[in-house]
């Protein structure tokens, strides 16, 4: 860890001002408010000596983003003396707060420094901690700069505790001692650590989910939990991924040394690994310690929306307790009891949706309380507080997909959201949906249908003329791409696929595509990328006879695309997907003009046999 690159005669040079930890916090007087550094930076001698002064601090206010230390100031006995006031709830203060004997104060991590710098929230005391000054003077804020630079620039009086054992970080990590500090309190002992979260299975499939939305030359933020750091693990094989991100894990480690982050595609701080603040293990803060590629800055910078929104493919991944079904999202409390906080959810959240290529991602299980409570819920908790407005949601993941909900009116959201909630629950989602209107009611003989296909069987492809083509399940979510494929189609190609004249297809009969139990009735899309996802332009299915264990096989591919291999890949990935579901063969009928159709049939390479009878060509084929 830190060992190097300070002055070691530092004592001696600063010696009018180098104090012990009881004298230092003697300069405390009561009813100040007391700022305390942030996370694993936490000043322990200077936290415990002050709570021994406690009998002579009355009506001390405590303030602090979150810290991970003990908190003995946050003791029941104490509330007299110390008023607990946080940014962000951890563990050490949760109870207290939730008691109501201290306070949370709900804020864009983004806007703190503007607390302290307009006065609004004026600080006394900032009591932090710091590397060793080198031979210039200079110390540094180590693993956490976030708001405790602002907060060291606003308060009256500077307590530093001065540890051997601090990373050397670089950035905006540096105080001078002269004109920043006015007490330094030598101390030495090993800095906080946490582990790495360990993931279970749930996590692993959101974390998979996650890093499916991630591209090459993407800049990640990574949010506080375990779903953020579980996504690192996914994203080796990827490209030139940057970092911009108020938190850093030791996850990020394996990511660089795999070659996957290298930072050479960010749009600003090019090469280097923004954060504001570190969290992890000794081999995180080694591996920081005098290392030119971390830039550790001031919240104002890293959280600031405008500059997330210059960052080109900016990714934020963040966390949320409860997801409403029009997309309000909850994050910083259970039901009126406070939690954890706002944090850089939506500095973050808005900036990735403001940037080129950008993706805003809420994360979260489908269940809690050992699966016995959704997270998809029909309204948030009373007193629920919304960190992530409807309008401001974009991807919401599960460990059952993923929902897309921006731009998207209130029925698909509900819909889209219920695809992604634990299937034990999306019969009550749906029901509680319709009373709410949020849903038509004619969607409640669809209980029991809204289902995501097999994800494995997705598949992609390249057309003789060069386009990609994906192939995929249907998706609950897919009834307005759906109404745009049938609307494209011309009354031949209607006539042919139903065998009978229709002006236009009848809602019913798009749902009935649609809300499938990807068992007995299957829907598969072929589809090409659009500006705002993907095109529709071919739709097969299968219907399964359990008497006979054959499936009734239909395609229908759009006008503009007939003629170009469409029918065939996705008849072949039909096949395919019957095979692995043990269906013995399949059936279709074909009217005698339809010959693209039948030729599709034909060339599937299976034995086959036909019969024409009353103007139908029936078709058997073995698998």
């Amino acid at each position: 860890m830190a060992g190097s690159g300070f002055d070691p005669y530092w004592k001696e040079k600063y010696n009018d001002i180098v104090v012990v930890p009881a004298e230092a916090v003697s300069r405390i007087r009561p009813g100040q408010r007391v700022f305390v550094g942030t996370g694993c930076a936490q000043p322990e001698s200077l936290v415990k000596a002050m709570t021994k002064r406690a009998r002579q601090l009355a009506d001390t206010e405590v303030v602090h983003l979150l810290t991970l230390g003990d908190a003995p100031y946050a003791q029941k006995e104490l509330t007299e003396n110390f008023r607990v006031n946080s940014f962000f709830i951890a563990q050490n203060v949760r109870e207290l707060i939730q008691e109501g004997l201290g306070d949370y104060t709900p804020i864009f991590l983004s806007e703190i420094p503007g607390l302290f710098e307009s006065g609004r929230l004026p600080l006394d005391v900032a009591l932090i901690q710091v590397s060793p000054p080198d031979e210039h003077g200079l110390c540094s804020l180590g693993i956490s700069v976030d708001i405790v630079k602002s907060a060291v620039e606003a308060a009256n009086l500077v307590i530093a505790e001065v540890n051997p054992n601090m990373p050397r970080t670089f950035g905006d990590s540096f105080l001078e001692v002269r004109r920043d500090i006015d007490l330094l309190v030598p101390a030495d002992h090993p800095i906080l650590e946490t582990e790495p979260p360990a993931a279970d299975k749930v996590t692993e499939k959101i974390a998979l989910h996650v890093s499916s939305l991630i591209e090459d030359e993407s800049t990640l933020e990574l949010g506080i939990g375990r779903i953020p750091q579980a996504c690192l693990a996914y994203l080796k094989n990827r490209k030139d991924l940057g970092i911009h991100t108020e938190m850093l894990t030791d996850g990020v480690i394996d990511l660089i040394e795999s070659g996957a982050v290298t930072g050479r595609r960010k749009t600003l701080d090019r090469d280097k690994i923004v954060l504001s603040f570190a969290m992890g293990t000794g081999r995180l803060y080694d591996y920081v310690d005098q290392n030119a590629k971390f830039a550790f800055k001031p919240t104002e910078y890293v959280n600031d929306p405008f500059i997330i929104s210059q960052q080109h493919k900016m990714v934020a991944i963040n966390v949320a307790l409860e997801v409403d079904l029009t997309g309000q999202v909850c994050a910083d409390s259970l039901g009126t009891r406070f939690f954890s906080g706002i944090g850089g959810q939506l500095d973050f959240n808005r900036g990735a949706a403001r940037s080129k290529g950008g993706r805003a991602i809420i994360a979260l299980p489908s269940t809690a309380k050992n699966g016995t409570v959704s997270r998809i819920v029909p309204m948030l908790s009373p007193g629920a507080g919304v960190v992530t407005t409807r309008g401001d949601v974009h991807y919401v993941v599960t460990e059952y997909g993923v929902a897309f909900l921006h731009g998207k009116n209130v029925q698909e959201r509900a819909i889209a959201l219920i695809s992604i909630a634990h299937p034990k629950f999306r019969a009550e989602l749906l029901r509680a949906a319709i009373d709410a209107k949020y849903i038509r009611a004619e969607l409640a003989d669809k209980e029991g249908k809204i289902h995501i296909g097999p994800q494995e069987m997705r598949t992609t492809t390249t057309l003789g003329d060069g386009k990609r083509l994906l192939i995929r399940p249907i998706h609950p979510t897919d009834e307005p791409r759906m109404r745009d494929l049938f609307y494209k189609l011309s009354q031949q190609t209607i006539y042919y696929r139903f065998m009978c004249r229709m002006p236009w297809v009848p809602r019913k009969q798009i749902q009935d595509f649609v809300y499938i139990d990807h068992r007995t009735e299957v829907s598969y899309v072929a589809a090409i990328p659009a500006p705002y996802g993907e095109e529709a332009i071919a739709l097969g299915c299968y219907y399964l006879d359990p008497a006979t264990n054959r499936a009734e096989a239909a395609l229908v591919v759009r006008d503009d695309w007939q003629g170009r291999g469409v029918g065939s890949l996705l008849l072949k990935h039909l096949v395919l997907v019957a095979k692995r579901n043990g269906i013995a063969g399949f059936t279709a009928e074909v009217l005698p003009d339809n010959m693209k159709m039948q030729h599709v049939l034909e060339k599937i390479g299976l034995k086959i046999e036909k019969k024409r009878s009353e103007g139908i060509i029936s078709y058997r084929i073995d698998f």
